[in-house]
């Protein structure tokens, strides 16, 4: 018996994180019932991703050529490299900031008991990195998890056997924030990493 191309339709869109059962029907619903062209072209696009896109072979991240935008423009600048968990964390900096370094995707953090040690997050290609450009600083970026901490500590301690300056993202209380409504952990890491007012 032949499978149904709705049901398949369905099962597909709860691939995505965050797609329920309910939230599947919704979308196909709305592709089949009133965006049947948006549906096409959102197929011919996922196919043209899942066929061309691929890891960029210096940072990691997603591009359709041997080297991302970022890595082979000669307008960014080599001595600072901004060492992030995710392509996802690359597109957070650029729309939000005026970060003008290259970058390193880790594809995760170190987490031994998940299995995920310095070879899978391509380590060994961000110590050649460090060993062979002219970088300076070293920005660490990971996510204040107890792995990404510990990831932090690694990628310093490899930073600076390489003589390479290291900073990491300040943490704490958001702009706008109140210290009533900050939780406990957030509030605690803020007031243990205060620096002078200058």
């Amino acid at each position: 018996m032949k499978s149904d191309p709705f049901d398949e339709l369905l099962e597909a869109l709860r691939c995505l994180p965050g797609v329920g059962k309910r939230s599947a029907q919704r979308m196909a619903l709305q592709l089949l019932e009133r965006d049947r062209e948006g549906g096409r072209r959102l197929s011919v696009a996922l196919g043209e991703a899942m066929s061309r896109i691929q890891r960029c072979q210096l940072c990691r991240n997603f591009t359709v050529n041997d080297l991302c935008r970022v890595c082979e423009s000669s307008d960014r600048e080599a001595h600072t490299l901004c060492v992030v968990e995710s392509p996802a964390d690359v597109l957070a900096i650029e729309s939000a900031t005026g970060f003008r370094g290259r970058y390193f995707v880790l594809l995760g953090r170190l987490s031994p008991l998940d299995g995920i040690g310095p070879e899978q997050l391509g380590l060994s290609m961000l110590a050649r990195r460090l060993a062979d450009e002219p970088i300076q600083e070293m920005i660490i970026a990971t996510n204040t998890t107890v792995e990404g901490e510990a990831t932090a500590h690694y990628l310093r301690e490899m930073a600076t056997r390489e003589g390479i300056g290291v900073s990491r993202l300040a943490q704490g209380v958001p702009l706008g924030g109140e210290l009533e409504h900050t939780d406990r952990s957030t509030l605690a890491h803020a007031f243990g990493s205060r620096q002078p007012m200058r």
